[in-house]
């Protein structure tokens, strides 16, 4: 059990979270945490969004014509891409604000 505790500490040690922050113990803030954490939520919810997909299309192939089957796979068909569509406008309005007051740090968050 230590061998495999000494292991996995070893392994973790490695593993940086965000491996392009670069923070210094006096200058982190709250908004460069978040500016940080924007590319990987949209990045989680892309996956999100395709897994839900193919979730509701093999659920949708194999109702097998059970209404209430079909009924929730078009259910969760329509939640995935309401989902994309939120995300999508949460991603244009973040960048509208970024060029609207000029805010570097919101402008290149996705490398733009």
């Amino acid at each position: 059990m230590v061998l495999i505790n000494n292991m996995l500490a070893g392994f973790l040690d490695n593993i940086t979270p965000f491996p392009t922050a670069t923070y210094i113990t006096t200058n982190v803030t709250i908004g460069r945490i978040i500016t940080d954490l924007f590319p990987v939520i949209f990045t989680i919810t892309g996956i999100l969004l395709l897994i839900f997909l193919l979730m509701g299309g093999f659920q949708l192939m194999f109702a097998a014509g059970d209404p209430k089957k079909v009924q929730g796979a078009w259910g969760k068909i329509t939640n995935a891409i309401l989902g994309f569509v939120i995300i999508f406008i949460a991603y244009w309005v973040t960048q509208l604000i970024g060029k609207i007051f000029n805010i570097p740090s919101i402008k290149y968050i996705f490398g733009n």
